[in-house]
């Protein structure tokens, strides 16, 4: 089976406002994204990948964008069922303002109950994640072999649904999970098991520093240690 390296997008303009993006048009990369992405194609230098697949939302494709510029022989392919959790009615809106919503608690405690209002389950979100990785593990096998490595640019919960999913876990534990914008998760699946290689790696050891007051990630830092966690992923560390 092949090797998947999941890339979360680069910080985005929602993620520094403070709001839960969802599929809501119009959401690119901030600077400091653009700066995360221009970075991404060294952090991978000298890593064979034999397609790149992602999600359609534009931050996601805007991530790629230097890496595809790196390796113009690169394949790259969108599907769906990796693009964002479908939030219905709470897309676009404050995460401070979600917080007080009755259906969070569920989100937190409980995520595999949760449904967004107009939107998706979270299990739905997750079955359909993984139902692509399985579909992609097997034709970049075929196609390139069993040892073939591939890429994947997702969202915050898509990513850790699918870490759930390879632990093991039951995907009310899946909050405990926690990947920064354009951080690097590698799974090796094989026969009988996935192997978890690397979890939220950016080399930056600054996301475990105390963040600066009145930062998004400070309101990242301050929702997780209250025991939540940053429903979309959050804003990373700096």
């Amino acid at each position: 089976m092949a090797t998947l390296i999941l890339v979360r997008h680069g910080r985005s303009t929602a993620n520094t406002a403070g709001l839960l993006a969802g599929w809501t048009p119009g959401v690119t990369l901030d600077d400091h994204g653009a700066a995360q992405a221009a970075a991404l194609p060294g952090r991978l230098a000298g890593l064979p990948l034999a397609a790149a697949v992602t999600s359609p939302l534009e931050r996601c494709r805007q991530t790629l964008e230097p890496l595809l510029a790196a390796r113009p022989g690169l394949a790259l392919h969108t599907d769906e069922r990796i693009g964002e959790c479908h939030y219905g009615d709470w897309s676009g809106r404050k995460l401070a303002e979600l917080a007080d919503e009755p259906l969070m608690k569920i989100v937190q405690q409980h995520p595999s109950a949760a449904t967004f209002p107009g939107g998706e389950s979270l299990r739905a979100m997750q079955a359909r994640a993984v139902d692509a990785v399985r579909d992609w593990n097997t034709r970049i096998a075929g196609e390139h072999g069993a040892d073939a490595v591939y890429l994947m640019c997702s969202h915050g919960d898509i990513i850790k649904a699918l870490v759930a999913d390879a632990l093991g876990m039951h995907l009310d534990l899946f909050q405990r999970v926690h990947v920064d914008p354009c951080s690097v998760t590698a799974i090796r699946y094989t026969p009988t098991r996935p192997f978890l290689l690397r979890l939220g790696d950016t080399g930056d050891f600054g996301s475990l520093a105390p963040r600066q007051p009145d930062s998004a990630a400070a309101a990242d830092q301050a929702t997780e240690d209250g025991g939540n966690a940053v429903v979309g992923g959050g804003a990373g560390a700096a």
